[in-house]
């Protein structure tokens, strides 16, 4: 019963009166999707195409810190080269970086 009454037009009050005292929280609501919503949707979206082009070859860093490079790739995992004989076996989703622009240490 409560709750009905709270829906109840005014006495007085205009039908259009409702749909107005609703418009800024729709405009909350476009503003949020706009700057929260969009940008990760999209930021999760390049970082799951940068994980399916992974290719033998490229210098990356885990999420761990460790630079390696990619001798091969498997469905979920790739194996780095992290030094002349040592190898280590990562999930994809540990990478997280494409170090083959980055400055090389001389």
């Amino acid at each position: 019963m409560m709750n009905y009454l709270l829906f109840m037009p005014q006495e007085g009050a205009e039908p259009g009166d409702m749909w107005k005292s609703f418009i800024p929280l729709i405009l909350i609501v476009v503003v949020f999707y706009f700057f929260m919503i969009r940008p990760q949707v999209k930021r999760q979206k390049e970082t799951r195409q940068f994980r399916e082009s992974l290719k033998k070859g490229d210098n990356v860093v885990t999420t761990g810190g460790i630079y390696g490079k990619i001798i091969e790739v498997k469905e979920t995992t790739v194996i780095l080269q992290i030094d002349k004989e040592v190898k280590i076996k990562v999930d994809k989703a540990g990478i997280i970086k494409d170090m083959s622009e980055a400055p090389q240490p001389k």
